[in-house]
Parts: structure tokens; C-alpha cells; sequence
């Protein structure tokens, strides 16, 4: 089945001439949706609320103010269908395994579970590291966690929701350290206008620790479409350290959501890399629901061509004590354009809550366009708050100095580039995925 793509005469949309029925595009997208499987029955209701959500809502326009600089005209115009069961050999995706979790991974090949391409025998005892069919069979607290996040109604959210028939399961149990980083591997293989929901579940419970890394892979190029839902709950005194790396093909739409929500005492930080896609969405909306929180929030867009780089984040306090810090950085060459949008909510409720943001951007070519807005919304009388936003070009004379030390000028952009990216970087705890990407962003021509 393939969505039926209808249009008016209407050419108020600012990018193509045929308006889209938005609506209707979405209803189309909700008729892909695949049956349950019968194992999966039991999830039946959460696909059905989801459907009742999406079907009262449209796909976003730029009259959208959440959506205001990023056009999806180039995707409603794309008849999306669902892709073949794909099987690939390991062989293909052995350069996306890290080493440090050959025994601690999952393989999704476009949404679904290949348990050949997966293992996870380096794992502590009770340490649950699963697909959803196998989760809802030992996992009996799955329902209280399973779209529960703040978020939900979210238009791409719930679609994702009500196209449910898989997805990544991790548990860690009370006091339980995992030591070895956690692997989950979203692979595209579809070449052609093909649409895959991948989900992700992460419960970690009091007391414990994990390392995950979340990476979103193609191995096809192709205007497919990637719609990816994670949601994460912390529960008191837990630490989650969660990188996130979507390097999906070039031609490719990538639209994201990470819902964290973090009890008292909690700790989550995150590094999300955001380097391929035509247009790629991440939105990371993190609530505080205990005191004493801390979120940490590092973030890193490299782009070039026509490619268009959103982030948009929201770190939600409610309750007294909290810290945030948060560095987004942007790097944009040829005619890309990137946009970060981030929110930080400090309502009367959260005294003595210490937050920073701070967006810094590097324009490599005049024709790149970087739209930042970094945003405190403070009610309290209590708190230490401070934001900013810097967008710069590379300086002739830090250029000129490196020439004159032996590099030529494209080695000299090359190597002051680097050195504008690599604090994000740095923050990877994963040592392999850390030199894996120092090397892209050494060799990236933008």
C-alpha cells in the first residue's frame, strides 16, 4: 500500500506549488499502519489511543510556530509505503558495531528485529536487553512506561505510536551497574519512499546505571523516511549517559523525538550527533519530576548541500534543586540550514534551580543560514539562569596563522573545524564511536 498524495491549486506553500491536504496526508500515513502481531495483542489499546490522537491532527506547516523554519513540503509530496522485510548479512553493518558492544547489542533493520544480527550475552543477570514481543513476556511493568511519556500527543509521535509492532526494550533493575555501553542499531535499507517507525524503551530503576548508544545507519541511499520515538524514565538516584548519532543517507527524512523524564537525584546526559538526512528533526524534551535532578545536554549539527538540521529541545523543572547544562553547537557549509529552538522551563515550583544554554554556530559559506533561539521561561524568584548564542564564520587571521605554519588553506578550515566540534565529541564515553566520528568530522567536506 502507498499513501495517495492529494493536492489543491492553492500555492501559498512557500517552497512547492501544489498545497497538500496535510490531513489527509496523515490519514494516508495511519493506513500503512501494519497489524499487530497476536503476541503483541495486549498492546492493542496503546496503538488504538495513539490513532485517536493522530487522527484529529495534520502534518506540521511553517505556519507551525514549533515548525516555522523547517518545511516539510519535499516529504508530504513523497508517497510513502511500507518497505520489504529486508535481510542483510552482518557483514554490511560490521562497521557500524562498536567493539565495545559485540555481545551487548540490538539490530533493527528498517523498524523490525533481526535477532541474527543481535546479541546480548555480555550483559549482568537481570539486565533485560530485548525486542517488544519478548519484553511483554517478562516484563510484566512494560504498561507503566509503554507511551506514558510527556509528549505523546506529539503529531510524529503518535503516529509512531499507532504504527506499533516493535521495538528496542532495555531494563535495568534496582542498584544494577551495566559497564558495558548498550548498543541499539536502527539500519535503513530501503532505497526507495519507504517509512519505518522505530521505538526504543529505556527503564532504568533506582540506584542503577547505563550506558546507551543510539545510532540511526543507512546502508541504501534513498528519499525513505525514518520516524524514530525513545522514550527513557529514570527513576530515583539512576544515571542514563545516552549518546545518539543519526547519520541516515543524505536523501533521506529523519524525524525524531527523545522523551526523558528523571526522578529525585537523578542524572541524564546526553550527546546527540546529527550528520545526515535531507531534513533531519530531533526534538529532546527532558522533565525534571524530582528534586535534586541533573541534566546535562550536549549537541552537535554538521550539515552541508541543501541539507536542513533541526533540533528543538525542552528541559521541563518542577521541582526545587535542579541543574541543567546545555551546549548546542552547529556547523553549516554550502547552502544547509540549521535550526536549534531550545526551551528551558523554570516554573514558581522550581527554586533554586541553576540552568545554562548556550547555542554557538559556525557559518562555512555565505550562503549557509543558521536560525538559533535559545529560550528561559522563568517564573520563579529563585534561580540562577543564564543563556546565550553565538554565530560566527572562520577568522582569515586564525587561517592565515595556520598557512603560515605549513597547512594549506582547505587543511587550515579543516583543522579549526575540528577543533569547533570536538568538545562535543569529547563527551562520548564510547571509545571507538568517539575516534569513529573524529574521523568524519576531520574528512567531512563542507
Amino acid at each position: 500500500m502507498t499513501v495517495e498524495v492529494s493536492t489543491s491549486t492553492d500555492t501559498t506553500e512557500p517552497t512547492l506549488k501544489a498545497r497538500v491536504d496535510r490531513s489527509a496526508y496523515l490519514a494516508g500515513l495511519l493506513k500503512l499502519r501494519p497489524e499487530l502481531p497476536e503476541e503483541l495483542a495486549e498492546l492493542q489499546g496503546v496503538r488504538d489511543r495513539a490513532l485517536a490522537i493522530a487522527q484529529e491532527l495534520a502534518i506540521p506547516t511553517t505556519r507551525d510556530e514549533e515548525w516555522r523554519f523547517t518545511d516539510l513540503s519535499s516529504l508530504v509530496h513523497i508517497g510513502f509505503a511500507l518497505p520489504d522485510r529486508a535481510s542483510i548479512s552482518f557483514a554490511q553493518i560490521e562497521s557500524f558495531i562498536l567493539p565495545e558492544a559485540v555481545n551487548s547489542r540490538l539490530v533493527f533493520v528498517d523498524g523490525t528485529y533481526a535477532p541474527d544480527l543481535s546479541a546480548t550475552d555480555d550483559l549482568p543477570e537481570g539486565v533485560l536487553v530485548t525486542n517488544l514481543s519478548v519484553a511483554v513476556q517478562f516484563l510484566p511493568s512494560l504498561h507503566n512506561y509503554l507511551a506514558k511519556q510527556q509528549g505523546a500527543e506529539e503529531v510524529f509521535t503518535a503516529l509512531n505510536t499507532a504504527s506499533l509492532i516493535d521495538g528496542a526494550i532495555v531494563h535495568v533493575p534496582k542498584n544494577q551497574h551495566v559497564e558495558t555501553p548498550i548498543q541499539i542499531l536502527f539500519v535503513s535499507t530501503a532505497g526507495v519512499a519507504t517509512i519505518a517507525h522505530p521505538r526504543c524503551l529505556v527503564i532504568a530503576e533506582s540506584g542503577s546505571s547505563l550506558t546507551l548508544v543510539e545510532e540511526f545507519v543507512s546502508i541504501a541511499d534513498g528519499g525513505y523516511f525514518t520516524n524514530a520515538v525513545t522514550e527513557i524514565a529514570i527513576a530515583e538516584n539512576a544515571q542514563v549517559n545516552h549518546t545518539r548519532v543519526q547519520r541516515e543517507s543524505e536523501t533521506a527524512f529523519h524525524i525524531g523525538k527523545t522523551a526523558v523524564s528523571q526522578a529525585r537525584d537523578s542524572r541524564y546526559s546526553c550527546s546527540a550527533i546529527s550528520l545526515g538526512a535531507k531534513i533531519a528533526r530531533h526534538n529532546l524534551e527532558v522533565y525534571q519530576t524530582g528534586e535534586q535532578t541533573q541534566t546535562t545536554l550536549n549537541g552537535l549539527t554538521m550539515i552541508n548541500g541543501e541539507q536542513v538540521g533541526d533540533t528543538h529541545s525542552k528541559i521541563a523543572f518542577t521541582k526545587p534543586y535542579g541543574t541543567s547544562d546545555q551546549v548546542q553547537k552547529c556547523i553549516v557549509g554550502d547552502r544547509a540550514h540549521a535550526i536549534f529552538n531550545g526551551k528551558v522551563s523554570v516554573p514558581q515550583a522550581a527554586q533554586l534551580t541553576n540552568a545554562a544554554q548556550l547555542s554557538r554556530n559556525l557559518l562555512l559559506s555565505p550562503r549557509a543560514r543558521i536560525d538559533t533561539k535559545p529560550q528561559l521561561e522563568i517564573t520563579a524568584d529563585n534561580v540562577k539562569c543564564a543563556h546565550g548564542a553565538t554565530v560566527s564564520q572562520l577568522e582569515d587571521d586564525e587561517v592565515f596563522y595556520l598557512q603560515s605554519r605549513g597547512l594549506n588553506p582547505e587543511e587550515a578550515r579543516k583543522l579549526l573545524t575540528y577543533a569547533f566540534a570536538i568538545e562535543i565529541i569529547n563527551h562520548i564515553p564510547v571509545a571507538s564511536l568517539k575516534a569513529n566520528l573524529t574521523t568524519i568530522i576531520r574528512t567531512q567536506q563542507l
